[in-house]
């Protein structure tokens, strides 16, 4: 059985309650027009289960290691300036999830919860560089035992709801679930300029399972 984000629930159920309907509509009738509607929907209904998905992932264990924070593909390793945590330069992972990846992000380190930050904005395509700027965004700031670590969740084209689980404070461990976006967006992982970042362009990354970096 599929587990299934609590958020995703009533988009499921309400996928699958117009699909038994139109199904229905479709048996009775036995009309061209409502067998299409309800294969097309079918398949849909389907989708909307798959996007969902919280799996349970074994994921690479270890206070030297440093775990990807989304599924997807890396559009970008870049070193910039992070004033609002690092309050300088870092070493930033993007990471872009499309509609077919498991959008339940993960924390990539063991850490402490010490800043949390909501910016609301535009809701442009995310693997676009300016995304990490202008969309609407939450960050999350780590202190760990190998330095700090911010993970940034960046709403994409139809994303209309991020999902920030901790608050400042709470004590966190790598794997654990951190929130979700819904409908396609951007994790953005920023690390001190002395970890070692193993990621690179176009590779493709499992939550909690592909290793992105290491401390030195």
């Amino acid at each position: 059985m599929i587990r299934t984000a609590p958020e995703g629930r009533p988009f499921i159920l309400g996928a699958w309650l117009v699909a038994l309907v139109l199904i229905a509509a479709a048996a009775l009738t036995a009309r061209a027009g409502w067998i299409v509607a309800a294969a097309v929907w079918g398949i849909l209904a389907v989708w909307v289960v798959a996007f969902f998905r919280d799996p349970e992932r074994a994921w690479a264990r270890g206070e030297r290691l440093i775990v990807a924070p989304a599924d997807g593909k890396v559009v970008s390793v870049v070193e910039v300036d992070e004033p609002a945590f690092f309050h300088g330069r870092a070493q930033r992972v993007s990471i872009f999830m499309n509609v077919f990846d498991c959008h339940v992000n993960r924390y990539p380190v063991d850490g402490t919860v010490a800043y949390r930050h909501y910016n609301a904005g535009k809701f442009g395509h995310a693997a676009a560089e300016k995304a990490s700027l202008t969309n609407e965004q939450s960050t999350v700031g780590l202190d760990s035992r190998g330095g700090k670590v911010l993970i940034r969740q960046i709403a994409g084209l139809v994303a209309r709801r991020i999902v920030t689980d901790h608050r400042v404070g709470t004590v966190v461990h790598q794997g654990e679930r951190l929130g979700m976006i819904r409908f396609g967006s951007r994790v953005d992982l920023f690390l001190p300029l002395d970890a070692r970042v193993f990621a690179r362009l176009g590779d493709v990354t499992r939550v909690g399972v592909t290793v992105v970096a290491e401390w030195s």
